[in-house]
């Protein structure tokens, strides 16, 4: 799949779900709600030891049904291990040149964390092809989105963090490229993963 295709198609589902799983069948548990409701892009976070199996394991059960990412890669030797093992994009907490550099060269998107805009020309003039606000999506709410894209219009912005059913609309009509969630798409049975994700799905469907 191209890098523009990949781009492309978090933009358009608009809803990315985080996971930390300490199992491969949870994780396929959760992509199986998530797929139900109609929310086709996941980040499996590296912050368990068992990512890369659980990256690999849903490509090789879901296919390009799922788009699959890497999350909370911190340095360039994780992102190329996560690529390896089927990861389509790569995100992160942080800005790392490094891991800008790697991504560039196998032509892997990469979302690096932000918190200033500094940091965010930075990692576009790096190639980074989106920037994630994290962790000030907690602290702004959805008002950051126009105040990062005020001097660059077009800058496009992952919201991570703080994200309800509640607020997701406001996120959605300030413009936000896609939202990152974690609880409403990870925790509870398949059936209220697939319901949630039903929810969010209509919610950036009305709000766009």
């Amino acid at each position: 799949m191209y890098k523009a295709d990949i781009i492309n198609r978090i933009e358009g589902i608009g809803i990315m779900a985080i996971i930390r799983v300490d199992t491969i069948e949870r994780g396929l548990e959760i992509a199986e709600g998530c797929l139900e409701g109609g929310v086709d892009v996941l980040e499996i976070s590296y912050t368990n030891n068992n990512a890369g199996e659980v990256i690999k394991a849903l490509k090789d059960r879901f296919g390009k049904r799922l788009l699959v990412g890497a999350g909370t890669v911190l340095d360039s030797e994780t992102a190329r291990l996560a690529i390896l093992n089927g990861a389509e994009f790569i995100i992160a907490p942080t800005f790392s040149k490094d891991v800008a550099r790697l991504t560039n060269r196998y032509q892997i998107p990469y979302g690096p964390g932000c918190s200033t805009y500094t940091e965010a020309i930075t990692a576009l003039e790096y190639g980074a092809s989106f920037i994630k606000a994290f962790p000030i999506s907690n602290f702004y709410g959805s008002k950051l989105v126009e105040i990062f894209t005020t001097p660059v219009p077009n800058l496009p912005i992952l919201a991570s963090g703080g994200i309800t059913l509640d607020n997701l609309a406001e996120w959605i009509r300030r413009g936000v490229m896609s939202v990152g969630v974690g609880g409403l798409l990870t925790k509870g049975t398949k059936e209220e993963i697939a319901s949630n994700a039903r929810k969010m799905r209509e919610i950036v469907i009305a709000n766009r």
